[in-house]
């Protein structure tokens, strides 16, 4: 990549008493992204009964945040930071966008009062890699002068076309790198996309079954389909190719259960580990379909005990599993170990599965 540092020196600090940069991402367990907004009162007060039923609490200091409030929001994440336990969940925030006037004061803020608590920062409307560039290099300086001895993550959301373009760059452009969030609201505006939904489907983008020749005039079935899957197929390859962690974004229609649940499962077989959540109902749906099932598992640890050293063919149930299977059902049981770890209801269920022998 043109003007891209060489490679001996892409995990060196780039400020003199910085943290090392991390060579790998952390897996940590980040099945819902809990927005909250700092400056609300009502919302700042639900914060400490929220942590250990979310993986991630997220303060909000961008949309959804008027511009007189922008100052309380910062203000308010920085008290509700130094007087919360955390415990296993994590703290992100997102930062105002980079060409907004109110980033510059977001960063120098938060990460000499609280950085010693952030896990992640969420940069919203990346357009490529020098937005990442820039956010690099300042939170390295903001780091240094502050003493923190581990450096806070960035993770981009891809919100413009040009960002969806650059996506391989992005994830690539840091070592800070943790992930990539799909905002489709942004993004099906600078695409002009032609709805006005915040994530989900459209009953417009459909696929139709042929004419019955014999029937020419009777109703055809129509089938809806995923406006988002190509944008979070690729998003996916990039964040797997530089190993990172892809994320679904937000669904607006937090009545409509049933379409978030199925939006929240399409992003999780196509290799998301995780999604927002705007609502506490959210945070349930997002929870379960991150989650592997016991069935899966079931399968998975099958599988695993079946292919012994992993090498040659096995025939469970009239299938054929081998070396490619065994690889599949290791991601769902490094993750399964993963989330017991932090799940106590999650591990009963998955310490109660008995592998039959072959």
């Amino acid at each position: 990549m043109s003007g891209s540092r060489s490679a001996k020196d892409f995990f060196r600090p780039l400020a003199v008493g910085a943290p090392s940069p991390l060579t790998e991402i952390p897996a940590r367990p980040s099945r819902a992204i809990h927005f909250f907004d700092p400056s609300n009162p009502k919302m700042a007060a639900k914060v400490p009964d929220l942590v250990s039923t979310v993986d991630v609490l997220l303060g909000n200091l961008e949309d959804a945040v008027k511009a007189d409030n922008k100052l309380a929001a910062r203000e308010g994440l920085v008290q509700i930071a130094q007087d919360t336990d955390f415990g296993p969940t994590q703290l992100w925030t997102r930062i105002n966008s980079l060409d907004s006037p109110w980033v510059l004061d977001d960063l120098t803020t938060l990460v000499p009062a609280i950085g010693h608590k952030l896990d992640v920062i969420m940069v919203p409307k990346v357009q490529g890699a020098e937005d990442i560039h820039y956010v690099d290099r300042l939170l390295a300086q903001l780091e240094a002068k502050a003493d923190l001895e581990r450096p806070i993550l960035v993770h981009a959301i891809l919100e413009t076309a040009r960002g969806v373009a650059n996506v391989e760059e992005i994830c690539g452009a840091s070592p800070r790198m943790q992930g990539i969030s799909l905002g489709p609201a942004d993004l099906a505006a600078d695409r002009r996309m032609k709805t006005t939904r915040v994530g989900g489907g459209h009953p417009g983008y459909l696929v139709r079954q042929d004419p019955n020749p014999d029937q020419p005039a009777a109703v055809r079935q129509t089938y809806q389909q995923d406006l988002w899957h190509y944008t979070i197929a690729r998003m996916v390859d990039a964040c797997a190719m530089h190993g990172i962690y892809p994320y679904y974004g937000p669904f607006g229609d937090i009545a409509d259960v049933t379409a978030c649940e199925d939006q929240f499962r399409n992003a999780f077989l196509l290799g998301c580990v995780g999604t927002w959540s705007l609502h506490p109902k959210q945070i349930e749906i997002a929870n379960r379909v991150f989650s592997p099932s016991v069935e899966d598992i079931a399968h998975a640890r099958r599988v695993v005990a079946a292919m012994g050293d992993g090498t040659g063919a096995v025939m469970l149930d009239g299938k054929m599993e081998d070396d490619a299977s065994l690889k599949q059902c290791l991601v769902m049981v490094e993750l399964a170990e993963q989330l017991a770890a932090i799940d106590p209801a999650l591990k009963a269920q998955y310490d109660a599965i008995e592998v039959p022998s072959e």
